[in-house]
């Protein structure tokens, strides 16, 4: 028997509570599957009356009540005829037992409760009291909205009562800096029912997207990039002989104009090629490094949608290379460095790397994945980065590597992409004049560092809890008065200030200063520039930063010299 002190195991076990309560108060409804995560634990269902959220507590005390019993746990393997016979009236179950290899399925067992199980429980269901059920959201069977919809009952569990509070106290804190409830709190950006998805940014959160791109487009010029733009509609045919059509068909949205289909780019590549293919390119002019923010639209489904980290339309900061061979470990080099870079830029730690690897609907031959594998490989051992494997998840057009960023509350996000593609130059029939006078294919690298620029701006948001250094800050600094008289002072700063680029505003309001302060705090402005009758008589200011240290007498010189070092890379 496992052990409790496994953790997937725990919260294998309590979603299988989970389902037992279900059943005891729910008889008439289907159960389908219920894995442990790395967060939790989930199990779909499908109800005869569709839960509702105040059913949660319902629920969870079902499950204490499952647990006070202190059943115990059994696992046994039954045959393939009599689990059809207890699965009869569930087409789920039924799927999921043909799927099963052998003659043979797992079958755990607690009271009068089963489930198909391949194994792996603690022992009774006394061990499993530390739980909390988190959310209810949609969902459908094996993850494809053309099959049945269900409904997904999440939450997580752990071995001891104290591990569960500290849980408890981490997810307020998560909840408290979540970039949703920032970006409301700060002005940044919204949503609405009109636009399901779709985000609006407001005048502060276009301020830090546009920074994100002035930074980014720093560095393409520093490593000769050439910045294009692509049309947002393309006819189908583009998409079927890209491929997209076929493995991104369902995500796409579809318009007829002039009797013809097109669709919304749900990628960018596909122009970045035209734009190469527009004239016949020679060796000179390789590698061609074509740069783009491509704002870039996909279907997503309404139960997976989260703020600005899953949306239906969002920037990449996209770049396709067009390289040699004999090239390609020198670009995939650069790129590599130039995420590290972001990464320090942005407050993060070093990149975790992952080389992603052949999955099972690529395209072309296993000898041209592997080549290109090696070449990844190859690329991060120059730069004596570590790296780890992730077998079968690399793109259907060729492998990657993935870079993964942590936060400040240990959680890992993936952001910056490298992707080798050896197919698109023979799909689309790509050349350019080698040295010999011959023609031969270029090797495209496709590559995305911030990944998308929305969901980028939600982790940063959220690692710095909205205190945004101040280079990106959208307001840098706030200059605040005692009183009135002060204001004309005010009015001079601002104008050096803003004159010289810096983004500063003036608080004209009739509190008093400590309230300013406060709103000013509030607002995660990371300067205050304080002036009282005394800075105005002597043209210097209080310079407060947002963690409250004060330095008094600064000068217009003095400030500007602060500023520049604390935008510095």
């Amino acid at each position: 028997m496992s052990s409790a002190s496994d953790l997937s195991v725990i919260r294998h076990s309590v979603a299988h509570l989970l389902a037992h309560a279900i059943t005891e108060l729910y008889p008439e409804t289907l159960l389908t599957i219920g894995p442990a995560t790395k967060e939790g634990f989930f199990y779909d269902f499908l109800p005869k009356r569709a839960f509702k959220a105040e059913d949660l507590v319902l629920i969870a005390d079902r499950m204490r009540d499952i647990v006070a019993r202190n059943f115990p746990i059994e696992h046994r393997e039954i045959s393939k005829t009599e689990a059809r016979e207890l699965y009869k009236d569930n087409p789920f179950k039924l799927e999921l037992i043909e799927n099963i290899p052998g003659d043979t399925v797992g079958l755990s067992v607690q009271g009068n409760f089963y489930d198909l199980c391949r194994g792996g429980h603690v022992a009774r269901t006394g061990e499993l009291g530390n739980f909390i059920l988190t959310n209810m959201s949609g969902s459908y069977w094996r993850a494809d909205k053309k099959n049945a919809a269900l409904q997904r009952i999440s939450g997580t569990a752990f071995a001891t009562a104290e591990a569960l509070v500290a849980h408890e106290k981490h997810q307020l804190e998560l909840a408290q800096y979540d970039h949703r409830v920032l970006g409301k709190q700060l002005d940044l950006f919204s949503f609405h029912a009109e636009g399901t998805g779709f985000p609006f940014f407001h005048p502060k959160g276009c301020a830090i997207l546009r920074i994100m791109n002035e930074y980014m487009r720093a560095l393409h010029h520093q490593y000769n990039y050439q910045e294009i733009m692509t049309p947002t509609m393309l006819s189908d045919e583009l998409w079927q002989r890209s491929g997209h059509y076929a493995h991104y068909r369902d995500n796409m949205y579809f318009s007829t104009i002039d009797d013809q289909s097109y669709a919304i780019k749900p990628m960018n590549c596909p122009g970045a090629i035209l734009t190469y293919k527009s004239r016949q390119r020679s060796y000179r002019e390789l590698p061609l490094k074509l740069a783009e923010f491509g704002h870039v639209h996909r279907h997503e489904l309404s139960g997976v949608l989260h703020g600005l980290l899953r949306v239906r339309a969002f920037t990449q900061d996209d770049a396709h290379i067009f390289c040699t061979p004999e090239g390609l470990e020198e670009q995939v080099t650069t790129i590599v460095q130039i995420i590290e870079r972001v990464a320090r830029r942005f407050g993060f730690g070093k990149p975790l790397f992952f080389v992603a690897t052949r999955p099972k609907n690529a395209m072309g031959s296993a000898e041209l994945w592997e080549t290109a594998t090696l070449a990844l490989k190859d690329a991060l051992k120059s730069l004596n980065v570590p790296f780890e494997v992730e077998e079968g998840e690399g793109a259907f057009y060729g492998p990657k590597i993935s870079a993964y960023l942590e936060d400040a509350y240990g959680r890992r996000w993936q952001c910056g992409t490298v992707q080798i593609d050896f197919f698109q130059s023979e799909n689309f029939d790509l050349t350019y004049v080698a040295a010999s006078g011959q023609r031969q294919r270029p090797v495209i690298v496709h590559q995305a560092v911030y990944g998308s620029l929305e969901r980028f701006l939600a982790i940063t948001l959220e690692h710095y809890r909205g205190n945004l250094p101040v280079w990106l800050a959208p307001v840098q600094a706030r200059i605040l008065t005692i009183t009135e008289e002060q204001l004309p002072q005010a009015e001079q700063w601002y104008f050096y200030l803003h004159g010289k680029g810096m983004r500063v505003e003036i608080d004209r309001s009739p509190d008093p200063l400590k309230g300013k302060i406060k709103t000013a705090s509030e607002d995660k402005v990371p300067w205050m520039l304080i002036i009282g009758k005394k800075e105005a008589a002597e043209n210097c200011v209080m310079l407060r930063l947002y963690d409250g240290t004060q330095h008094p007498n600064i000068t217009q010189d003095e400030l500007w010299k602060r500023f520049v070092e604390a935008c510095a890379e």
